[in-house]
């Protein structure tokens, strides 16, 4: 007798649109450790924003950067529209992780990646962090370490419905790891 549960299986209309964000457009699907993937597309997006701020930044703040000066290791504050950008992928991730979770007919499928891409990008853009290569790579290993840890609430936040679930874990994991980056900068480290 096979005990295994068989696998839901999809019905209705194809949600395309809401599985290539929920996916991080094909990120979720990457074999082994999906939400790793999923995390480095939320580094990309928030090392993009930033140097995209840097670029339109630098002329309104009457500053030239020295032949020394390289965009890695500068320290950046973010951008009132960093927040804006944040605020909207965590808003639309609700929607598509709850459309591609119900399609799929799972609670929390391990595809659905944007719940990554939008806590790890909630680590980095605290007002209280200030991004470098340092930083970046510290945030991602903190992010990575508290979303699978799930510190309180985190794990009870799951249980949250629909999409909210999907993404409430990861957003908390996302602030514990800005707290971690401020902590870090707070010693001098």
């Amino acid at each position: 007798m096979n005990s295994a549960a068989p696998s839901p299986v999809p019905t209705g209309k194809k949600p395309r649109i809401s599985l290539a964000i929920a996916t991080a457009f094909g990120l979720g699907y990457l074999p082994k450790a999906p939400g790793t993937w999923g995390s480095l597309g939320g580094v990309a997006i928030s090392l993009g924003m930033q140097w995209i701020g840097w670029r339109r930044t630098l002329p309104y703040l009457d500053i030239v950067p020295s032949s020394q000066f390289h965009f890695w290791t500068a320290e950046l504050l973010p951008g009132g529209w960093d927040y804006v950008v944040v605020l909207l992928i965590a808003i639309l991730g609700v929607y598509v992780a709850h459309s591609a979770a119900k399609y799929v007919g799972k609670k929390d499928p391990q595809f659905v990646v944007i719940d990554e891409v939008s806590g790890q990008m909630i680590a980095y853009f605290s007002p209280f962090t200030l991004l470098n290569w340092k930083s970046l790579l510290l945030g991602f290993i903190l992010f990575r370490v508290f979303d699978i840890w799930k510190p309180f609430p985190a794990r009870q936040a799951e249980s949250l419905p629909g999409g909210w679930g999907i993404m409430a874990d990861d957003w908390i994991a996302g602030i514990y790891a800005a707290l971690g980056l401020w902590a870090a900068r707070a010693l001098g480290l």
